[in-house]
């Protein structure tokens, strides 16, 4: 059988038959699940002449053979006994990489699609706090509690924000995730925070707390609703799922978080007070460090309240609070890392978007969250950044025997009203935290890994500095364009078109290195606004890959392209998508190919990011990029030029 020895040359140095749990493949690469990837022999792989590039992702080896990976793929299954997707073993790594990937992964999915909201809000408490401290406005003033009520919602109501996005991330209903969320701040529940005497749900003791600005409880409740939500699916007749999943999962999930975390969080919040005071009585040094490096994560969770009554009480019987003496640390840490992310982007970049405004948030109002949350959580090696930072200036103000003296934001008006003593002292720890957490990101926090987050967008490929003349001129922008053109300054070129309708990028800028290089084709890709793909050019349909996120055209005049829909699309095995056309197929400019849903395919946690692609791009002088930006379907993006 054609490519047999290949094949077995592959299962070799990926460590044998017995080193592979199971065998996918997409648009240009095998993807396996091996068992041990250490017993894989990479540099080895990537001398084959037939392997382009070997990449380790997403716990996957992902061999990349370019257009004839289908071929190799049903060699190896000849040469090969694989159990196949669904083989029992799983790999220690797991599917998805290893747990902590997979909690990074978690968490940044979670707060990434509320990072500009967080920020705006910030900015407005940001605002609010100044007009307060220079008098402007009276605290209970109609407009002031107006547009405080703009910048407290997100904060306050983060558990219904988080029950929707993680919900989608777990598969379960986003709005069910909401309404869990929305129930612990329903009046009727926080009414119970006043009660007198004890509470009970069906004679079960109830510790009702305030869940507003917590995440813990409902990051928890929201996956174990999604187990749920699948078991009922199986379980329920379809016929009653619409209103009997829903109606089961809150009579249950809602009870279940308030019993379980309240009486959890209390607790633990009790116990972490406890333990602080223990540990400033011990040594002082040691203390600050612990409480510094630790106070970012407890403010995560919404742990960092149960310090308030040691605070208060503190400041009644001595003038002066340890605790929030070193905690302010933290703050000016988060602020240091929020510096040093908006240093290390360049002019346009998107983190600059994000840590500019959450800078002034932070000096001006105390309020960190959105850097928790929209920076430190989404860039992993920020976490053992904001501990060591925080830590520093901690161990600083625990050895001096800095105290807060009045119930404070720990902002700039704050630091200017003196209300820390020892002053000097003071300020050396917040510096010495805020210098700690900026340097460390500038220099270790952020890598490579970040490239797209921290570069400005380019407008078009390192090849094209602006789109020709003849591009502007083309027909495709006044109609839609029925002809596969040649370009009038070179016979010998093909136009392609925009096969969707989005923002066109370069392909250095995809969420995935084999593209993002070219090794698979050249071309560009295409963020999507809808559902609908057509054909390019007139050619023929030469492949459509069984799981259906795919197509191959052979175009008149003999580019070879490829349209890959989305990324890591291939393991939804073609949910998603409705196929139009199939193998053989003549097909015209602007024919439907493909439909797909855009909302599920981001449930399923896949990038809608499109690449479009020439596959045989080596056998033209160049490709030439024409577009960038938004362009609807049928306009030309790129020539194909001999």
């Amino acid at each position: 059988m054609k490519y047999s020895e290949e094949a077995k040359k592959i299962v070799e140095l990926v460590g044998g038959e017995g080193n592979i749990i199971s065998l996918v493949h997409c648009a240009t690469r095998l993807r396996f699940e091996l068992k041990d990837n250490g017993k894989a022999d990479k540099d080895a792989l990537n001398k084959l002449k037939y392997v382009l590039q070997v990449v380790i992702s997403g716990g996957q080896y992902q061999v990349v053979i370019g257009p004839a990976v289908n071929d190799y793929y049903n060699a190896i299954l000849s040469v090969a006994n694989i159990g196949g997707k669904a083989s029992g073993e799983e790999s220690p790594e797991g599917k998805k990489g290893n747990l902590a990937d997979q909690v990074m992964k978690v968490i940044s999915g979670a707060f990434s699609p509320l990072i500009p909201v967080l920020a705006g809000a910030g900015m407005v408490k940001a605002l609010l706090t100044v007009i307060q401290e220079f008098g402007l406005m009276p605290s209970d003033a109609p407009t002031y509690l107006i547009l405080s009520a703009a910048g407290n919602a997100v904060f306050y109501f983060l558990p219904i924000f988080l029950g929707i996005t993680l919900a989608k991330q777990f598969g379960g209903n986003a709005y069910v995730g909401g309404a869990i969320g929305a129930a612990l701040l329903e009046p009727n529940f926080t009414g119970l925070l006043e009660a007198e005497g004890s509470i009970d749900f069906l004679g079960i003791n109830v510790i009702p707390i305030d869940y507003a600005s917590t995440i813990f409880p409902i990051f928890i409740a929201v996956i174990i609703y999604s187990l749920l939500e699948k078991l009922l699916k199986k379980i329920v007749k379809k016929e009653l799922q619409l209103f009997l999943n829903p109606m089961v999962s809150l009579m249950l999930m809602v009870p279940f978080t308030v019993l379980v975390f309240g009486s959890f969080g209390t607790v633990l919040g009790n116990k972490v007070s406890e333990a602080v005071v223990w540990l400033f009585g011990f040594n002082r040094i040691i203390a600050g460090v612990i409480l510094g490096a630790a106070y970012p994560f407890l403010t995560m969770l919404g742990l960092h309240w149960g310090f308030t009554l040691v605070t208060i009480q503190n400041l009644e019987m001595y003038g002066g609070d340890m605790l929030e003496g070193v905690c302010v640390c933290a703050v000016f840490a988060e602020i240091g890392i929020a510096a040093g992310a908006y240093l290390k982007g360049k002019k346009h970049s998107r983190i600059r978007e994000v840590a500019g405004p959450t800078i002034l948030t932070g000096l001006f109002a105390g309020v960190t969250e959105p850097i928790l949350y929209a920076i430190i959580m989404n860039y992993k090696r920020l976490l053992p950044v904001v501990a060591i930072a925080s830590g520093i200036g901690g161990a600083i103000n625990g050895a001096l025997h800095v105290t807060c003296d009045a119930f404070v934001f720990h902002n700039i008006f704050s630091l200017a009203m003196r209300t820390y003593s020892p002053f000097i002292p003071y300020l050396l720890g917040i510096s010495a935290a805020l210098a700690a957490g900026m340097a460390m990101t500038y220099f270790w926090g952020i890598t490579a890994e970040y490239k797209e987050d921290f570069e400005p967008e380019p407008q078009y490929l390192p090849e094209q500095t602006e789109p020709s003349a003849e591009a502007l001129a083309s027909p495709a922008k006044t109609g839609p364009a029925t002809e596969t053109a040649a370009s009038p300054a070179s016979p010998f070129s093909i136009q392609i078109m925009a096969p969707m309708a989005g923002e066109a990028i370069p392909l250095e800028l995809v969420e995935d290195e084999v593209f993002a290089s070219g090794v698979a084709g050249q071309g560009l890709a295409i963020r999507p606004t809808e559902g609908l793909v057509t054909s390019p050019c007139n050619g023929e349909v030469a492949m459509v890959f069984p799981s259906k996120h795919a197509f191959g055209l052979s175009a008149d005049g003999g580019a070879e392209l490829l349209i890959h829909v989305g990324l890591n699309t291939v393991m939804l095995d073609g949910e998603g998508f409705e196929v139009l056309a199939k193998p053989g197929d003549r097909v015209k400019t602007g024919q439907p190919l493909l439909r797909f849903d855009p909302t599920f395919l981001q449930e399923k946690g896949c990038s809608l990011t499109s690449p479009v692609l020439v596959t045989n791009a080596d056998e033209f002088s160049r490709i030439e990029i024409i577009a960038s930006g938004q362009v609807n379907a049928g306009e030309p993006v790129y020539r194909a030029i001999k």
